[in-house]
């Protein structure tokens, strides 16, 4: 049933309906209850946006519900309405995995269907086209190449719609993933064919009765349409009651990828039963053999998508989900706002419902879901230390990475969560596939302050390539022969530490030459949060600072890789292999890692979170503790007075940071060999310190107490602006300094929002 549209002018998205949370028994879980309560907050500013007009949202832990709400408004236009827990959603492509998949996963458990034989087998018509060894599998996990859907227009009704797929041909090879509502459509027929019942009759007697999913359906009568949340506008006319997806709509609302309606409690239902091995209610639903196999990775080997049948497990439509939860977790989310997720590791699932398309199809629910997922994940896994990229691919046998010719870009801080290299890990699960590795700056056993000379590395005898000596990309040369490139390394939160260039250059590489590129993703050790600091001038860039950036830029090497292939357009054949339980605000050791310096002088995580800030002096006469064994945490000069210095810094009443007078001689660098005095930084508490600004501070300071002593030009490359180099030589107060790089670090921020991942 459709409605026309009223006008909603004026309308303010405010307030939410709070239904209570049903309370939990087992020890421990006020606690979580506590953590989930964030959940309002993050809703309720998404509506504030406009990205959503209200949603529904329901968590489960350990067998128990302990989180169930709704939020803002059900409907804008014909009239406003309240959200209400049982609202009924357009649940879109959630269709393929509560319906759909279940439906073929039933008949194949009653041998009805066998998972690996051609789709014509059981529909001969299929075959035209070229379809004829496409087969279930392919359809289930989106590797048969059909196109993402049928072409509009020219066609109406369910026959019409089989008859095109009947001709219809692959847009690729069979075996590639290509996301298809085709697949399912298709999957829909199947069931029709084997069972002798519509789709929609089929799932409502074996899969929503059983289940008790009383409000779970196809077509829903129009007695149902107060509690239903109405979706876009089209026409003029308002979607309210029928089904969004236009190509479901133009086959009559039943279809195998989309058309089933349902409530946030109805899923519930679902995945408790998933959770459960496929029972729930007193009736089995599925096999535990079938749950297993729907919900572990059935894509084939060597492909970057990994799907299990018809559930999505990592691939690129999982990017805001799975990093919250471990790698067996599993989900999908519905074009209309829905998403489900599920994790047997910590026995829980999170629900959301929206209907972000209503009323004029602008919403938008990636944030929503990246970060209430956050929230779920480090509440159902509390204390579980983060899983790096390494650890995911161990988890996943390296599926993506088989049969593949791979070069490694690592160093010793490349370790999986038992403390083995990354490059021990690979060459004993892939063998001869990892050819030859690459080393950054600092050689790979990070140890090195000069250049880093080619070799072989000693335990696997492979083939090192320098890429901080005669060259800091690799070649041609050096590619010949490998289809992929693998980058491991631990990067320090500092837009001049050379490893994400060195990343760039690799992808840059990969590029030009043809191979995919896989970025194993690491923590930012002070925090993926903070954004701080000078962003470099376009003009400044070069091997410590790729892009503009700021100082400290608040991103993972994963995020980085990602803005830098869409900002600068290199068009590489990126794969992020995103970590598990990570959350940005954390800093590296309330990960559960240990800390392996990446370089020599960054052994400590206190001089790694002061690097930031003090390394802008680095390029005057200055010592930065370089060769002591505290570099960054202190710092002088043979002619400051370190008593003078000090007392002239704990004045300015920097917050985060207490300095102290200092003696010591470095013995690589500036000074090497001569004794300097200045000052001991101490942090004391780095959650306030702004350390590119406790930079500038020192700059003033020194400059001021030792007039002449400083050249500032020696540091514009670190500092990065032209306007703050200005600043800064006219002997303006830090604050004033600091207000220079506003509009910019502004301007970066919405930039680096569309790559945040975690």
């Amino acid at each position: 049933m459709r409605f026309p549209l009223r006008s909603w002018a004026g309308l303010l998205l405010t307030g939410f309906v709070l239904l209570a949370v049903i309370p939990a028994a087992r020890a421990g879980q006020a606690g979580v209850e506590q953590r989930l309560q964030a959940i309002s907050g993050v809703v309720r500013e998404e509506i504030q946006a406009g990205h959503i007009p209200g949603a529904v949202v329901v968590v489960g832990i350990d067998g128990r519900i302990v989180y169930r709400q709704a939020f803002g408004l059900r409907s804008i236009t014909p009239r406003q309405v309240s959200m209400t827990v049982d609202t009924i959603f357009d649940l879109a492509s959630l269709t393929k995995v509560i319906a759909t998949t279940t439906a073929i996963m039933q008949l194949a458990e009653r041998g009805l269907i066998d998972l690996d034989k051609p789709v014509a087998a059981y529909w001969p018509a299929f075959a035209g086209g070229g379809k004829g060894a496409i087969t279930i599998r392919e359809l289930l996990t989106h590797y048969s190449a059909m196109p993402p859907d049928l072409p509009a227009g020219g066609w109406s009704g369910y026959g019409e719609a089989m008859a095109k797929i009947e001709s219809i041909a692959p847009v690729k090879t069979p075996g590639k993933f290509v996301y298809s509502d085709i697949d399912f459509a298709a999957l829909g027929e199947i069931v029709r064919r084997v069972s002798g019942m519509s789709l929609d009759a089929y799932a409502r007697l074996h899969i929503f009765a059983p289940l008790g999913m009383r409000d779970t359906m196809f077509t829903p009568p129009p007695a149902m349409l107060d509690r239903i949340a109405p979706a876009d506008i089209e026409n003029g006319v308002l979607r309210w009651g029928s089904v969004q997806d236009p190509m479901a709509f133009h086959m009559g609302e039943v279809a195998g990828h989309a058309g089933l309606f349902g409530t946030a409690d109805d899923l519930a239902r679902f995945a408790e039963m998933l959770l459960a091995g496929g029972s729930a209610q007193g009736h089995r639903i599925l096999l535990p053999a079938s749950v297993a196999a729907m919900t572990r990775p059935q894509s084939p080997i060597g492909q970057a998508a990994i799907r299990g049948y018809g559930w999505d497990i990592d691939s690129a439509y999982a990017t805001v989900f799975a990093p919250a939860f471990s790698p067996r977790s599993f989900g999908h989310t519905g074009y209309t706002g829905t998403a489900i997720w599920i994790d047997p590791a910590s026995r829980s699932f999170m629900i959301v419902l929206t209907n972000r398309l209503h009323p004029d199809a602008t919403g938008d629910t990636r944030t929503l879901f990246r970060r209430i997922a956050g929230i779920v994940g480090a509440a159902a896994a509390d204390g579980h230390k983060v899983l790096t990229g390494i650890d995911v691919l161990e988890a996943e046998d390296f599926r993506s990475l088989r049969g593949r010719q791979i070069g490694l870009i690592t160093n010793i801080a490349g370790q999986d969560e038992s403390g083995r290299r990354t490059i021990d890990v690979m060459r004993g699960a892939l063998g001869s596939g990892l050819r030859v590795l690459f080393s950054p700056e600092h050689g790979l056993a990070a140890d090195l302050n000069t250049q880093v000379t080619s070799g072989i590395d000693a335990p696997t005898g492979l083939r090192v390539y320098s890429l901080y000596g005669a060259t800091l990309r690799p070649t041609a040369e050096m590619l010949a022969g490998l289809d992929t490139l693998v980058v491991d390394l631990q990067d320090v939160g500092a837009r001049f530490y050379t490893y994400s260039t060195t990343m760039a250059y690799a992808m840059e590489a990969a590029s030009e030459n043809g191979l995919e590129i896989y970025i194993l993703d690491r923590p930012d050790p002070i925090t993926a949060d903070a954004v701080q600091g000078p962003v470099l001038d376009p003009a400044l860039t070069s091997f410590t600072g790729y892009m503009p950036m700021p100082v400290r830029h608040g991103m993972t090497m994963g995020e980085l890789a990602r803005m830098f292939n869409a900002e600068g357009q290199l068009s590489a054949k990126l794969h992020v292999v995103a970590m598990r339980y990570y959350g940005r605000r954390a800093w590296f050791d309330q990960t559960g890692l240990r800390w392996i310096g990446p370089s020599p002088n960054l052994q400590r995580l206190p001089g790694v979170t002061l690097y930031p800030g003090v390394a802008l002096l680095e390029g005057a006469a200055i010592s930065v503790g370089r060769g002591t064994a505290t570099p960054f945490e202190v710092l002088g000069a043979p002619w400051i007075n370190g008593a003078s210095l000090a007392a002239y810094m704990e004045k300015r009443a920097i917050a985060g940071v207490h300095f102290a007078p200092a003696d010591f001689t470095p013995t690589t660098s500036n000074f090497s060999g001569v004794a300097c005095h200045g000052v001991r930084i101490t942090v004391t508490d780095r959650d306030v310190l702004d350390t590119p600004r406790l930079g500038i501070e020192l700059i003033v300071a020194l400059a001021r107490l030792y007039p002449g002593k400083l050249n500032l030009d020696t540091m514009l490359g670190m500092i990065g602006s032209p306007p703050v180099m200005e600043a800064l030589k006219s002997n303006l107060e830090p604050t004033e300094v600091a207000r220079i790089w506003q509009p910019a670090l502004a301007s970066f921020m919405l930039t680096r929002a569309k790559y945040i991942q975690y």
